[in-house]
């Protein structure tokens, strides 16, 4: 056993978007253990329940986290729903859908250009985020925002998209989708990227399983399961399957990411099709009295929601768990036996969302 160092990997580094740290140890070049470091930007926000009431809240729950802002909302007003037994509009349920899959598109785009950084790619690193700007702008155009979007609420939504402008949206997302296309070549078929991602990274089908693994990195190892097939919102009228690779390495998991982006455009036109015309809110009396518990798909996976009420306007409770928190036990498993270099793919390989973990 040669000597043995620690060294730190963030929570400022080059390659990480978000303050995520981890002490590695070391044996030369090699990486024999890894102790995660959690908390650096705890904001409190689940406490805040105390303080607003539960029509309020849904603005403090979708700042978690800029990237997967729209499907937070959507999660917490599903919730809400649920334990007030709130039915919703059918057009409700599909403006959800068509948001949420726009949300993973962003999501996906903005994690293949780190990635591509993180290969030391640059021009392919600003071709991703330049494509996925066009996302975006359909987001300014139907919500007024390009980072909080502010149109779920317990009930419905502040804002409706009328059919022509969803008809204009197809016709932005075949180019979108076009131009994804080519980029997705270079991620599934270029020997540097081959090079440093295939055989690196691996978890077995049952490692997966056992350590919690969500979202693509589960999906990544061979596991059939996300939660849209639960046929939340307008999930259930649509056909698709999940996207699975079983090789479970850095490869497999980017891979899920490149197909899933097309499966979400696929989705969105499924949903344009088959939108129904109709109210996208309804009126909400009373407050919430009781417990639920909410499963969604976010871009990195499983999400969970759980709100507890007493009947008055305030929550007692209310608790997310993100789905970076349940990746975290297998990029631990990930670490030791890669190289120092093979690090940042790694880590990035489980797309971290750091301000979603740490709430």
């Amino acid at each position: 056993m040669g000597e043995r160092t620690i060294i730190p990997f963030g929570p400022q580094h080059p390659v990480l978007p978000e303050p995520l740290h981890l002490d590695l140890i070391l044996e030369d070049e090699k990486v024999v253990g890894a102790v995660p470091s959690i908390g650096f930007v705890h904001r409190g926000l689940e406490k805040l329940v105390e303080k607003r009431d539960f029509n309020e809240m849904i603005y403090v729950i979708e700042r978690i986290c800029g990237i997967c802002s729209f499907i937070h909302s959507q999660g917490y007003a599903q919730t809400i729903e649920g334990l007030m037994g709130v039915e919703i509009p059918a057009r409700v349920k599909y403006l959800r859908t068509i948001w949420g899959e726009l949300s993973r598109i962003h999501s996906h785009l903005l994690w293949l250009g780190l990635m591509a950084d993180a290969y030391g790619f640059e021009s392919l690193f600003m071709h991703c985020w330049r494509v996925r700007e066009k996302i975006l702008d359909i987001f300014e155009e139907t919500t007024g925002g390009r980072v909080i979007f502010s149109v779920c609420k317990v009930g419905g939504l502040w804002k409706d998209i009328d059919n022509e402008t969803l008809k204009r949206i197809v016709t932005v997302l075949k180019d979108v989708e076009k131009e994804t296309k080519k980029m997705a070549d270079v991620f599934t078929r270029d020997y540097t990227v081959q090079k440093r991602t295939r055989g690196v990274g691996v978890i077995t089908y049952q490692e997966a399983i056992d350590l919690g693994a969500v979202g693509p990195t589960l999906r990544g190892s061979g596991v059939v399961q996300d939660m849209r097939t639960l046929g939340y919102a307008a999930y259930g009228d649509l056909v698709f399957e999940p996207i699975v690779e079983k090789d479970g390495d850095c490869y497999a998991r980017t891979i899920v990411r490149v197909r899933e982006i097309s499966q979400s455009f696929d989705l969105i036109y499924q949903a344009i099709n088959k939108i129904p015309d109709g109210e996208i809110d309804v009126k909400v009396k009373g407050n919430p009295n009781g417990e639920f518990l909410t499963r969604l798909e976010q871009p990195r996976g499983q999400v969970v929601y759980y709100a507890k009420g007493n009947g008055t306007k305030y929550l007692d409770r209310f608790r997310v768990r993100t789905p970076t928190f349940a990746n975290i036990p297998p990029l631990l498993k990930m670490l030791p036996g890669a190289d120092l270099a093979d690090v940042p793919v790694l880590a990035l390989s489980i797309d971290p969302c750091i301000s979603c973990t740490e709430r």
